[in-house]
């Protein structure tokens, strides 16, 4: 009879621990605009998506879009074989992103206090 009273309050210790994990993990699922950022790539564009965005001047003004930029941020892949991580004082980022149906890279730096998106052309793949 031991072994069951003891049971029955491991179930219901676990049955509230449950709840509340499901709580937590749905308050930070996306839903309040809190994400889970451990990889790489995730977590340079977080940082970039933090920050005020600036374009060059030599960037073409059709390329000036703040939303199509923003999407290369939300869903690109950061080439970090091309990036120069150590560069000082901004480091300089390599992003593909396929946009309208066509594949792009975007040549941003990103320094302490900004974006600065350099280049974006037609992807070489």
């Amino acid at each position: 009879m031991a072994f069951l009273k003891r049971l029955g309050w491991y179930l219901v210790g676990l049955s509230i621990g449950l709840i509340f994990l499901v709580f937590i993990l749905k308050k930070k699922s996306g839903e309040e605009g809190l994400d889970f950022c451990y990889f790489p790539n995730c977590r340079v564009l977080k940082d970039m998506r933090s920050k005020p965005l600036n374009f060059s001047e030599s960037l073409p003004e059709q390329y000036r879009d703040t939303l199509m930029i923003q999407s290369f941020f939300k869903d690109g892949d950061v080439d970090f074989g091309r990036s120069d991580t150590k560069a000082e004082p901004c480091k300089i980022y390599f992003i593909s992103h396929e946009y309208n149906g066509e594949e792009l890279e975007l040549k941003a730096k990103n320094c302490l206090d900004r974006v600065e998106v350099e280049n974006l052309q037609k992807s070489n793949k």
